[in-house]
């Protein structure tokens, strides 16, 4: 079962090979300033997801390991691209709130915990990460 998504225009869209089942939450100063607030995103790896109206998508390198990706049209957020030769390289971290039924996806982790504003709450128990834990796994952006 796939599930499907896309840009606020409709100039790219995406689908996934099968439903996702957990969504994560990033509190890191990049993700906050680019998505407004908390990115919510799901994972897949890059042989996962079919991409149409790719012409549309610009990229910023946002790191030494990765870029966000975006219409160029709309403006929309889409994705957080891995770029890091290793075993993560090609992963895509699509924003949650493009998919098009997002229903019955629970929010299981969050990353840079230790980053988080006050003023977030999330219910229940989650996987946790600090932002040292997050660049051990990635390598140091320096």
């Amino acid at each position: 079962m796939s599930a499907t998504g896309g840009c606020l225009c409709g100039a790219v869209t995406y689908t996934v090979s099968d439903k996702p089942t957990k969504t994560g939450a990033c509190h890191c100063e990049m993700c906050r300033r680019w998505s407004g607030g908390v990115y919510m995103a799901i994972h897949y790896k890059e042989d996962e997801v079919t991409i149409k109206g790719g012409e549309h998508i610009s990229r910023y390198k946002s790191s030494d390991w990765a870029e966000r990706c975006f219409c160029n049209i709309c403006g929309s957020n889409l994705f957080y691209h891995v770029t890091l030769d290793g075993p993560y390289k090609g992963n895509h971290h699509i924003g949650f709130g493009t998919l098009d039924d997002p229903k019955g996806i629970p929010l299981t982790s969050e990353i840079y915990v230790d980053k988080r504003p006050d003023g977030y709450a999330f219910a229940g128990e989650l996987e946790t990460m600090t932002e040292a834990e997050v660049i051990a796994l990635f390598g140091s952006p320096e």
